[in-house]
């Protein structure tokens, strides 16, 4: 239960809480950017050599988005996921690759059913909505 500091009132858990909040979206990140490190249509995106900002990066994103703390927000602004991915090919290879390495993080995570399906939904809507190249085979979304 999340409880108001400044009125004390209660409120539902948010899927957050529920999946073990920032522990648990550190272990999907720290997951997803194994396959990533190795991965060689992934790896080139990342004009960091180190992949660790880019891993806090998308853990505080995530936590936001589910409803934990809103220092993605505070640091980087409003998200513009597809705008600050404008530079870089996302074809249907790359967002293949990255649901690849990401249901193997989500999987890692062996949460329930439930909560489970509910992260790989927005994970797998997410993935498709920042194709920003069409491959002339590939179906218009």
């Amino acid at each position: 239960m999340r409880h108001g500091w400044q009125d004390g009132t209660v409120s539902a858990p948010t899927f957050y809480d529920a999946v073990g909040g920032e522990p648990t979206f550190r272990r999907l990140v720290d997951k997803f950017y194994e396959g990533v490190a190795e991965d060689p249509l992934l790896k080139p995106m990342y004009p960091e050599e180190d992949l660790g900002p880019a891993a806090d990066r998308l853990t505080l994103f995530l936590m936001q988005y589910w409803g934990g703390p809103s220092t993605y927000s505070e640091s980087r602004g409003h998200p513009r996921l597809r705008m600050r991915h404008a530079p870089f090919v996302v074809d249907a290879a790359a967002r293949d690759a990255w649901l690849l390495h990401m249901r193997v993080a989500v999987d890692s995570l062996e949460l329930p059913e439930q909560l489970r399906t509910q992260l790989w939904e927005y994970l797998e809507r997410a993935a498709y909505f920042m194709v920003n190249r069409l491959d002339p085979a590939e179906p218009t979304p």
